[in-house]
């Protein structure tokens, strides 16, 4: 198990949960702070001392307060915590559900795991770091599903064009007309409704809106 771990949470009793999920975890230090430059500050100075911390465990929004803080933020945060001590373990503990961003806080920032807030999430939170510490990567299941759903259908550039455009407010008849004024092709309307039809049973869904969703929270548009 992890000796040492660093909590940046700005939400006194989320943070007061945290330690102690840890302290059932069996981890002996614990330390957190409110700010994340006082977290980038503690992670330097730990390793400086050669006693660096194991495990950072960090929100994603922190409150704005009296206090100027240079890093705004948990993704600013594990992007210096990493430049300082790269071997360090990031666990994100966040409110946020966005499919798209929790995707690239793995992909772009190499986090270790993901917990969302909410019911039985200090059960979940000793779950992710029990798969770490084996050297593993955490993902919650639901987020694995949702990944898994959306590796059903593979977007080319004129389905992408498509959505957007309807997700900007252009009716479907009128899709043809933007097409064609881009040098698009096809840009039948025959092959709109053909691409949207085959999206939507891709995906399994029922209408239009549900696709301009899902794409929205995926980032693909």
């Amino acid at each position: 198990m992890f000796k040492k771990v660093l909590i940046a949470e700005d939400q006194q009793m989320a943070s007061i949960s945290i330690v102690k999920t840890m302290e059932s975890l069996g981890i002996a230090q614990r330390q957190y702070t409110y700010y994340c430059d006082d977290a980038l500050m503690h992670i330097r100075k730990a390793l400086q001392s050669g006693e660096p911390f194991d495990l950072l465990i960090t929100d994603l929004s922190f409150a704005e307060d009296h206090r100027e803080q240079e890093l705004k933020g948990g993704e600013d945060l594990i992007t210096a915590a990493k430049a300082v001590q790269e071997d360090i373990r990031i666990v994100v503990f966040s409110a946020e559900g966005r499919p798209a961003v929790i995707r690239s806080l793995y992909q772009d920032l190499g986090i270790n795991a993901f917990v969302q807030k909410g019911r039985r999430d200090a059960e979940e939170l000793s779950s992710a770091v029990e798969t770490i510490v084996k050297g593993r990567t955490y993902m919650p299941l639901e987020i694995k599903k949702k990944n898994h759903h959306h590796n059903t259908f593979e977007f080319d550039k004129l389905d992408i064009t498509i959505v957007s455009q309807l997700s900007k407010g252009t009716k479907q008849k009128n899709i043809p007309t933007f097409l064609d004024a881009n040098g698009i092709s096809p840009s039948g309307l025959s092959t709109v409704e053909k691409r949207l039809k085959e999206m939507r049973e891709g995906l399994g869904f029922s209408n239009n809106e549900q696709l301009i969703v899902y794409c929205r929270d995926y980032g693909i548009i």
